[in-house]
């Protein structure tokens, strides 16, 4: 069995999904597979992986599935997943040459260590920038949460998970007409339990395409109400300052009103920050559907 899976969710991505492959085929170690989830791509996506299957230059895995959106490409990435670790490449996305090789080099400092839940390392653009900052070196266990709230590190960075850690807890949820639940709510359920140990090397180059969700997030508001409402919640209760929950609070509201949830102040699991944060969730709803007026 491979050490490593790395997972790529994609949805009518065929035109970039080669940049991925060609990553994984120049791979200094090759101890991996890749699983690519089909979304219900609608595009050249299952014949260009037929191709690639012929080639047989890496190990692959294909499933194919309804659109369920990002999250459920990850619900299913976790089901099938036998390797000890696991990585999400995604469609835009690709790995530097020795990714594998660096990954697995820093792996025997946590396989046996059951408080780590995996291994945290850097993103970068094409032409070697770190995205946001780099992780202090001081560090030496941390989770995500604390990454960002109390260490002050900026960017998205590439998480490395355990397998068997991911797989302790429950899916995403799927909301009828939706497609987006943000990732971060697994993510903050395994930071209640675990460390992450910080690799300050690059494991993955990023490149955000107009149509990813990263540069469409007040749309991504607008149409995915319930899955963000739902994260709030989470969020709002597993939150370490009041500075965070208010500010998940006022999104909380904003998407109850999009989803013209009647209730979402008595389903609040912090009621009183809910309350105070009320007229600024308003005021954000309104700037939304501003904003994006011409969208829908």
């Amino acid at each position: 069995m491979k050490t490593i899976t790395v997972f790529t969710p994609t949805y009518n991505r065929a035109f970039c999904l080669d940049q991925v492959y060609q990553s994984l085929i120049r791979q200094s170690n090759q101890n991996f597979l890749w699983l690519i989830i089909d979304d219900g791509s609608t595009d050249t996506t299952k014949e260009l992986v037929a191709g690639w299957e012929a080639e047989n230059k890496i190990a692959l895995q294909y499933h194919y599935q309804e659109n369920l959106g990002m999250h459920g490409g990850h619900n299913a990435a976790y089901r099938l997943i036998k390797t000890p670790l696991n990585v999400c490449i995604d469609s835009d996305d690709f790995m530097p040459d020795d990714a594998i090789e660096k990954i697995l080099r820093h792996y025997p400092s946590i396989k046996d260590n059951p408080k780590f839940s995996g291994l945290v390392g850097l993103d970068a653009t094409k032409n070697g920038n770190v995205i946001g900052t780099k992780i202090p070196e001081t560090i030496t266990e941390t989770t995500l949460y604390d990454l960002y709230n109390k260490h002050g590190v900026l960017g998205d960075k590439k998480l490395v998970y355990k397998t068997a850690v991911v797989q302790q807890y429950p899916p995403y949820p799927i909301f009828e007409g939706e497609r987006f639940v943000p990732l971060g709510y697994l993510y903050q359920l395994i930071d209640q339990e675990y460390q992450l140990f910080p690799v300050n090397e690059v494991f993955c180059i990023v490149e955000y395409l107009n149509d990813g969700s990263s540069r469409n997030m007040l749309k991504q508001y607008r149409r995915h109400p319930q899955g963000f409402a739902f994260s709030r919640k989470s969020r709002m209760e597993l939150a370490e300052s009041f500075t965070d929950k208010f500010k998940n609070a006022i999104h909380y509201v904003s998407s109850s009103l999009f989803i013209k949830n009647g209730n979402f102040l008595k389903e609040s699991p912090k009621k009183l920050t809910t309350l105070l944060a009320l007229p600024f969730g308003v005021l954000l709803h309104f700037y939304i559907k501003y904003k994006t007026k011409n969208d829908f």
